[in-house]
C-alpha cells in the first residue's frame, strides 16, 4: 500500500523534507530556549581545533576536553581576578565623577543656561528688572468655581465641596524653567523609590534568580559543547548518511566551504576582538585617557559585532576624552581609526582570509534583521548565519553551472 502511494525513490526526500519542516516548527516555537544549544555549537566549533591539538600528545579526547576547559576557564578566571579590582575602582570613580558633574551642572551650568533663556525671554521666572507681579490671582472657572494662583508658583483649586487642591503652577507655553524641571525630576525619583519599595525588593529577588539561572544555563551549555566535541565524527556521519552515496562528495565539499567561511567569521573575529582590545588598552593608557580599562573592555566586547560595534564603542571613548580636553579627544579618535585600518588591511586578510568575505551590505542587512528579530543575540549570530547562507548559495551555484554547461553541450 505504501509503495502504491509513494514511489520508493521519493520516500527518502519526503521523509527528510517532513523532518526538516518539523524541526523548523520546533525551533520557531521554542526559539526562546534555544540559546544553550546555539551557544554550545559556537563553543564546540571554536574549541574543536584546540582539543584536536591536545589529542596529538596522545591524550584521550575526554581528558583533552577537560584540559581545554580548565585552561580556558582558568585563564578567564585569572583575568577577571586581576582586572576586576581595577575595573571596579574605575567604575566607582566614574560614578563619583558623574555625581560631581550632576552637582556642578545643578549649581553652575543650569543657572548660566537659565540666564541665557531669561535674556531670550524664554525663561519662566521674570527678569531681575521686571515689575513684580500680583501675589494672588483669582480666575473664574466654567463651572462657577474659582482658581487661585498664589505667588506665581502655586495653584489652589477647589476639590469637592469643602476641600482645596494645591498644585505646582505649570510654566507658561513657550517658557522653560530648568531649575524647576531638575527639582521635579529629583522629587519624582525619590517618590517613586518610596512608593515602589516592595517592587524594587522583588526586582532584587528576580535579579538573584536570573543570576542563578544564568549559572545553570552556562553549565548546561558547556556540557552540550563537550558532548558535541566528543562525538563530532558521529554527528558528521549521521548527516552524511542522509545524503545519497552519489552526492556525498558534493556534501563533503559543502562542509569544507562552510568551515572555511565560519573559520573567519567566528574564530577570526574572536582573535581580532582580542587584538583590538589590547591595542585599544595600550593606546588609551599611553595617552592617559580616564577610565581606559573600562573603555578597553567595552571596545573588546563590542568588537564581536562588526561595523556597529566599532561605532558604539567609539562614542563613550571620545566623550570621556572630551571631558579632559579637545586634543585628547582628537588623539583618541585618531587611534581608533588607526586600529581599524590595521584590522581592515592586515588582520582581516591574514586571519579571516578570502573564503570568509561577506559584502558589507549583506553584513549590515544581517545585523539589522538579526537585532530586529532576536535583539542582542540576533546581532551576535547574524553574521555567522549569513556566512552559512552565503556558503550554501555559492555551493549550489557552482554545482548548477557545470550541469547547465553539460546540458548546453549536449
Amino acid at each position: 500500500m505504501a509503495e502504491q502511494l509513494v514511489p520508493r525513490r521519493w520516500r527518502k526526500p519526503l521523509l527528510l523534507g517532513l523532518s526538516a519542516l518539523v524541526l523548523v516548527v520546533i525551533v520557531a516555537l521554542a526559539h526562546s530556549v534555544m540559546t544553550p544549544f546555539v551557544m554550545a555549537m559556537v563553543i564546540a566549533y571554536v574549541l574543536t581545533p584546540v582539543v584536536s591539538w591536545v589529542e596529538r600528545f596522545r591524550v584521550k579526547r575526554g581528558w583533552a576536553i577537560v584540559l581545554v576547559y580548565v585552561g580556558v576557564l582558568g585563564s578567564l578566571g585569572i583575568f577577571g581576578r586581576l582586572a576586576a579590582p581595577r575595573v571596579g575602582q574605575e567604575l566607582g570613580n566614574l560614578g563619583t565623577e558623574l555625581r560631581h558633574d550632576a552637582t556642578a551642572a545643578r549649581e553652575h551650568w543650569i543657572p548660566i543656561a537659565q540666564q541665557r533663556l531669561r535674556e531670550l525671554g524664554l525663561e519662566g521666572a521674570p527678569p531681575p528688572d521686571a515689575e513684580p507681579g500680583p501675589a494672588l490671582v483669582v480666575r473664574p472657572q466654567p463651572d462657577g468655581s474659582y482658581a487661585i494662583d498664589v505667588a506665581r508658583g502655586v495653584v489652589i483649586e477647589p476639590k469637592g465641596q469643602r476641600g482645596w487642591l494645591v498644585t505646582p503652577r505649570e510654566p507658561e507655553e513657550g517658557r522653560v524653567d530648568l531649575a524647576h524641571m531638575a527639582d521635579e525630576a529629583i522629587a519624582k525619583t525619590a517618590a517613586y523609590v518610596h512608593a515602589n519599595a516592595v517592587d524594587l525588593l522583588k526586582f532584587g529577588g528576580n535579579l538573584v534568580a536570573s543570576a542563578a539561572r544564568a549559572v545553570f544555563v552556562f553549565g548546561i551549555t558547556l556540557m552540550l559543547a563537550a558532548y558535541m566535541i566528543l562525538t563530532r565524527e558521529r554527528i558528521q556521519a549521521f548527516f552524511r548518511s542522509l545524503v545519497d552515496e552519489g552526492a556525498r562528495g558534493s556534501f563533503d565539499e559543502l562542509l569544507e566551504r562552510l568551515d572555511r567561511g565560519l573559520q573567519g567569521v567566528i574564530r577570526g573575529q574572536l582573535i581580532i576582538c582580542l587584538v583590538n582590545g589590547v591595542l585599544t588598552a595600550i593606546g588609551f593608557a599611553l595617552v592617559g585617557v580616564k577610565y581606559w580599562p573600562v573603555l578597553s573592555l567595552f571596545a573588546t566586547v563590542l568588537s564581536l559585532i562588526p561595523i556597529f560595534g566599532v561605532i558604539i564603542s567609539s562614542v563613550p571613548a571620545v566623550a570621556v576624552a572630551l571631558t579632559q580636553n579637545v586634543g585628547m579627544a582628537v588623539i583618541v579618535l585618531a587611534w581608533i581609526v588607526v586600529i581599524h585600518q590595521i584590522e581592515a588591511n592586515f588582520l582581516n586578510p591574514k586571519i579571516m582570509g578570502d573564503a570568509a568575505k561577506i559584502h558589507p551590505v549583506l553584513v549590515i542587512f544581517s545585523l539589522i534583521v538579526g537585532e530586529y528579530l532576536f535583539h542582542a543575540k540576533g546581532a551576535l549570530l547574524a553574521v555567522p548565519c549569513m556566512s552559512v547562507a552565503q556558503s550554501v548559495f555559492l555551493h549550489f551555484r557552482d554545482a548548477i553551472e557545470p550541469a547547465a554547461e553539460q546540458d548546453g553541450e549536449g
